[in-house]
């Protein structure tokens, strides 16, 4: 009698061929989902920014009867909510709390810094800075440090 052998599946070596594959693409890929990751942060905080700043326009004008106010002021009144308020949003710190950002009734500035500045789990590449003209500033080396002066070395315009 005659046996047959029954050669059904996959060998050694076509499982490594595919891991190795698996492994290659991989290495293309996570880089780039890891910049991605970065730029969304990064549009996430300039956006909060404008936010903050739009908030401050409305709280100047209403409640804060012709002054600008602490960021809880802008919580407590509804104007941003508490996840903006509380600091940390998206991978960044953001000016927060009791911290007024207002220096005199017609001034005010908000930052942001990115919470991992580095390596790869930096979780932005830039911080961000909006005062009371509206126009959102950037500086391509974070401090890891909320900024509090606009006009302080290395901030110029976003999208300019």
């Amino acid at each position: 009698m005659e046996q047959r052998k029954n050669n059904k599946g996959f060998s050694l070596i076509e499982l490594l061929i595919v891991v190795a594959i698996i492994g290659i693409i991989a290495a293309i890929a996570i880089p780039n989902l890891l910049a991605s990751r970065r730029a969304a942060n990064e549009g996430s905080a300039q956006q909060s920014l404008r936010t903050v700043a739009s908030a401050e326009a409305t709280y100047k004008s209403t409640a804060g009867n012709g002054n600008y106010g602490p960021v809880q002021s802008l919580v407590d009144q509804n104007l941003i909510d508490s996840t903006l308020g509380g600091g940390t949003k998206s991978g960044y710190s953001f000016t927060t709390g009791n911290a007024d950002p207002a220096s005199s009734a017609t001034v005010f500035t908000i930052g942001a810094t990115p919470l991992t500045t580095s390596g790869v789990t930096a979780t932005g590449t830039r911080d961000f800075c909006i005062d009371q003209s509206g126009v959102l500033q950037a500086n391509p080396a974070p401090s890891g440090t909320v900024p509090t002066d606009c006009s302080a070395g290395g901030f110029t315009p976003v999208g300019n």
